[in-house]
């Protein structure tokens, strides 16, 4: 007797897929058996002839920190909504302390016991002294399982040098570290913003024309040549142009371990969005003469919702190109790079707007909300429209995080013995389409940039270790008190030669 079955539903892998009858077994939070014979549970779901693909995992989420709004309570409930169990977010070492560790705990501490999705954490290296990478780093890896860092090429008060980025390199080659980074030129970023601001060019639409693609596409060549010359893989975070794909593609055509990153801003928004709702109405409820009217004001910022970095691009054919890019094998996981600002509030995305109406996107927090439209997007436009088959889908969504990111041995796949962390979709054309508005979504953000965009499917189930915690047609959220368990990962499968990893990994 199974704790669990799922049946009637197409059980889909990174590289294959299985179609009804099949079964599902789940014991112990755990899957147990895959069966096209019936299976006996407690408890069975039936898929009703949709499709069944790993839960998601988020592998680029920011939450609970100075420049967000977000909690580890709020982004692991909307994680869960959306069909992503399990995140990865960013402890961050500061400049100049003596120790990264006791930062790390105080922020672990803001997760225990507050995450309705597991959640994991990679280290933000800002300082890569020798005593932090030679004396630090093997205990953080050790203790606390974090086997990923990211550093910036952006950034006064986080970005490193070229030597540092070499460091950071070597020191990951030596104990099994992910390196991740953000590639973007800051000096050609911070001459254009002085230009800019000298030229009273200060509002939400100049914060993209501040960072070209130029600024990327020489950073992202950069980073590979340096990852190049000490023979060491890297992953580019957050790409959003068809130019610094291309340099991407053209080092994995030559066997070298360089991969990439995309998020949804950069498939569906152009910057356009940082212009065109510069002039949206909004009405407030004001009392006159004992009567209630409505006034309309004229709210001519709203353009820096859109703010983030990179920005999202000017025209539809870098979009295309990110879209190619993610059909054709060169991404290799799809983020959320969940970064979210309430719009109103003065320490968030209205920091920018000054009393006297004055606007400066310079100094607007840089981020946008999206852990949970990530996957509903990518699978309402990628595999309903058939642009990307179901296994990319859950290549780039769940299997490729897991194995870059050191889970590969308990997340990422529908396999016997993995966790039992699962999303069920509706069959196509069951689902009635809606329009998404922000007051559907169960972040604790005031905005959505993907607002308007029409979704044909939606998680109709999100499974975490063999227990229902989202059900849409009964009520939506079902986990009551936040379950979600704190992940130590092992090294990344995909940095390893293969002679190196251990023949289960091996689908």
């Amino acid at each position: 007797m199974f704790d669990l079955v799922i049946y009637n539903g197409v059980i889909v892998n990174s590289s294959t897929i299985i179609y009804p009858p099949s079964y599902i077994g789940i014991k112990n939070e755990k899957i147990a058996c895959i069966s096209t014979e019936p299976l006996t549970g407690t408890r069975s779901i039936d898929a009703k002839g949709g499709f069944i693909t790993p839960g998601g995992i988020d592998a680029h989420v920011h939450v609970s920190q100075p420049c967000t709004s977000d909690t580890f309570d709020s982004a692991t409930r909307s994680s869960i909504c959306g069909g992503t169990t399990s995140f990865v977010c960013f402890a961050t070492q500061e400049r100049g302390v003596k120790s990264a560790i006791p930062d790390l705990k105080n922020y672990l501490a803001l997760a225990d016991g507050k995450c309705y999705c597991d959640y994991a954490m990679h280290m933000i290296v800002t300082d890569p002294t020798p005593t932090f990478l030679e004396e630090e780093m093997p205990i953080i890896v050790k203790d606390y399982g974090i086997t990923s860092v990211k550093v910036y090429m952006t950034y006064k008060i986080w970005s490193v040098n070229d030597k540092q980025i070499l460091q950071v390199l070597i020191m990951g080659r030596k104990l099994g570290v992910t390196t991740m980074i953000h590639a973007e030129n800051n000096d050609v970023i911070e001459f254009l913003i002085d230009k800019f601001e000298k030229t009273g060019q200060t509002e939400p639409y100049f914060h993209a024309a501040s960072r070209p693609f130029i600024c990327e596409d020489e950073a992202s060549y950069r980073a590979i040549s340096l990852a190049n010359t000490v023979d060491q893989a890297l992953l580019i975070v957050h790409m959003s142009t068809k130019e610094s794909m291309a340099h991407v593609r053209k080092a994995q055509t030559k066997n070298c371990p360089i991969y990439s990153e995309t998020c949804p801003q950069y498939l569906f928004l152009t910057s356009e969005y940082l212009k065109s709702h510069t002039h949206e109405h909004k009405t407030t409820p004001v009392i006159d003469d004992g009567y209630e009217i409505e006034v309309s004001q004229n709210d001519s910022f709203q353009g820096a919702k859109y703010i983030c970095s990179p920005p999202i691009r000017e025209t539809q054919d870098e979009l295309e190109g990110v879209w190619q890019a993610i059909e054709n094998g060169t991404v290799t996981v799809y983020s959320s790079d969940h970064s979210p600002c309430n719009y109103d509030d003065k320490e968030g995305k209205k920091k920018g707007l000054k009393e006297d109406g004055s606007m400066d996107f310079a100094v607007v927090p840089n981020g946008l909300p999206g852990v949970e439209t990530r996957l509903p997007l990518l699978f309402c436009y990628g595999v309903e429209t058939g642009r990307i088959s179901p296994q990319r889908f859950v290549e780039v969504s769940s299997t490729n995080p897991a194995a870059l990111y050191g889970m590969s041995s308990f997340k990422g796949s529908i396999d016997i013995g993995l966790d039992a962390d699962l999303v069920i979709w509706y069959p196509k054309g069951e689902m009635k389409p809606f329009k998404l508005t922000n007051e559907m979504l169960h972040h604790d953000i005031d905005h959505t940039p993907f607002a308007g965009m029409t979704f044909t499917n939606w998680p109709r189930y999100s499974i975490l270790r063999g227990k229902v915690v989202w059900d849409r047609d009964n009520g939506g959220l079902k986990e009551v008190v936040p379950e979600g368990k704190y992940l130590k990962r092992g090294r990344s499968t995909m940095t390893m030669k293969r002679s190196e990893v251990p023949p289960k990994y091996f689908y």
